[in-house]
């Protein structure tokens, strides 16, 4: 999308560019984006359980979701759209970079799914008046340029009763040794410079926004990596990674 003075922007387009070009590798489990693959299932999870408590939907229902609409801002190649989407839900998946958007409509076709993708951004949509019954930031606000015009223009897109789900990793001296060193130095999870140390979001710099909008924290998480089980959990510990959940209230 163009960026110019008079506008702002939630574009980072040095991330952009970043993740654009390892777009190829989106939906290899081995691949650049692995790291993503093995979290997926610990993140779907704690979306459908509380999509279907708040949304009184039987858990075990294949297509739980049915009859949401739901938003996947940064959706990246698509990984929580398609099995969203297979739950029944109606989703619309938005990226900054029109090289993912490309390669998740290529990857739904294939998978005979029906998804909206569009190379977009968080204000624009808000802009054009859409409205969602759930919002997914998943790991997408560490790479933004503007958290609080992202986090506000999500939150005004919310229906009464609306929820929105927030994964990030938390900017602590923790973070940086496990997030970044450990994980992009040492065990070349991720490439170096996939997270820059500055850009990693407290807690408390999501929930301020949040709340501005009407947006009321109903669960916060913390996730860890067990490196025995080669599994993510949920923990107390919100230290590094960590998910949020809000509803609209108001």
């Amino acid at each position: 999308m163009a960026n110019n003075s008079t506008k702002k922007s939630t574009i980072d387009q040095a991330d952009v560019d970043r993740f654009s070009a390892m777009a190829a590798e989106w939906w290899s489990p081995t691949g650049k984006f692995k790291p993503l693959h093995k979290f997926n299932p610990v993140r779907l999870q704690y979306i459908k359980e509380h999509l279907c408590e708040n949304f009184d939907r039987d858990y075990k229902n294949p297509q739980a979701l049915k009859g949401l609409r739901i938003l996947d801002i940064g959706c990246g190649g698509g990984l929580l759209c398609e099995p969203m989407a297979k739950m029944g839900a109606t989703i619309v998946g938005a990226d900054a970079s029109e090289v993912n958007i490309e390669v998740a409509k290529i990857h739904a076709k294939q998978s005979n799914l029906k998804i909206d993708y569009r190379a977009t951004t968080s204000e624009d949509l808000e802009a054009a008046g859409e409205k969602f019954d759930v919002i997914l930031n998943m790991e997408v606000v560490e790479h933004v340029a503007d958290v609080n015009l992202f986090i506000s223009s999500c939150a005004k897109m919310l229906k009464p009763n609306g929820l929105i789900f927030v994964a990030t990793i938390n900017r602590t001296p923790k973070a940086r040794a496990l997030a970044i060193f450990m994980a992009e130095k040492v065990l070349r999870w991720l490439p170096e410079g996939t997270h820059q140390y500055e850009k990693l979001v407290k807690p408390d710099e999501i929930i301020a926004p949040l709340k501005k909008e009407g947006v009321a924290i109903l669960d916060q998480t913390g996730v860890f990596y067990n490196p025995f089980t080669d599994q993510w959990n949920k923990s107390r510990d919100m230290d590094v990674n960590y998910m949020l959940l809000g509803k609209r209230v108001a």
